[in-house]
């Protein structure tokens, strides 16, 4: 089963811990170090929109890009109560196309993880490059081979809510250096009381190291410019489980 599908329903819920009000001042504070102050900012793999709704919320004209169609469907509820003018556009992140460049190109919660072939992400890459005007920014987290390893790693996570819960079956492959995860799910149905809904899905991500991810930069064209340890202004370590990078647009004449 394709990833985000029947997890959508209940990716909020489940994330309510992740503090995209923080990340989103973080990610704003970078970008204006580098002279976006306002403009048009895609968000990459953006999801449900919560990243998107939060930098819209500051200034920012946002596009908000996504797979899946069902993570999208909930992000333009969230726009209809906001009543933000964000443009939300179905597509695959190696599938990239838009209308013409943005000043900044943002990718939160892992996303490029998810490209598990180190020659996708490189076009995935080079595709940000190509989208991003003369100097624009790329801005990226990504997980660390080390919480795959030693914080992941063959477990069992589960989580109980009242309107849903979910088993996640963790698996790390070091030779592969391939995450996979297995998901069952518990939805509570709206219409019939008591009764909840099963569903499972796979998903697969790939675990890089940041020396691979400057090389994947290089190799795409972009300008790597620096990497945090999560979203601190502090360096990467040996520990760090998220690691936050900054490019720049490259091959567009400035200098």
């Amino acid at each position: 089963m394709d990833a985000y599908t029947s997890f959508a329903k209940v990716y909020d819920m489940f994330m309510d811990d992740v503090p995209y009000e923080a990340w989103a001042d973080y990610i704003g504070g970078l970008l204006a170090e580098h002279g976006i102050l306002d403009g048009l900012v895609l968000d990459l793999g953006c999801g449900t929109g919560s990243m998107t709704e939060a930098l819209a919320a500051r200034g920012y004209d946002m596009i908000g890009v996504d797979s899946s169609s069902e993570m999208l469907d909930i992000a333009a509820r969230k726009r209809g109560r906001s009543g933000s003018d964000i443009l939300y556009l179905q597509q695959d992140m190696c599938g990239l196309e838009l209308y013409g460049t943005v000043g900044a190109v943002v990718s939160v919660c892992d996303c490029v993880n998810y490209v598990t072939e180190e020659s996708e992400l490189i076009e995935v890459f080079r595709l940000v490059n190509n989208y991003l005007d003369p100097g624009g920014i790329f801005v990226f987290d990504f997980n660390t081979e080390y919480k795959y390893k030693a914080i992941l790693g063959e477990q069992t996570i589960a989580e109980d809510r009242e309107d849903g819960s979910f088993i996640w079956d963790n698996y790390y492959d070091e030779e592969e250096k391939i995450n996979a995860y297995e998901l069952t799910l518990f939805i509570r149905d709206k219409v019939h009381e008591g009764l909840y809904r099963k569903y499972k899905e796979t998903h697969f991500q790939r675990a890089y190291t940041l020396r691979e991810m400057k090389g994947i930069l290089e190799r795409s064209g972009l300008a790597f410019i620096a990497a945090y340890d999560a979203y601190e202004k502090r360096p990467p370590h040996e520990e760090s489980e998220r690691i936050c990078m900054v490019a720049r647009e490259k091959g567009k004449g400035l200098t």
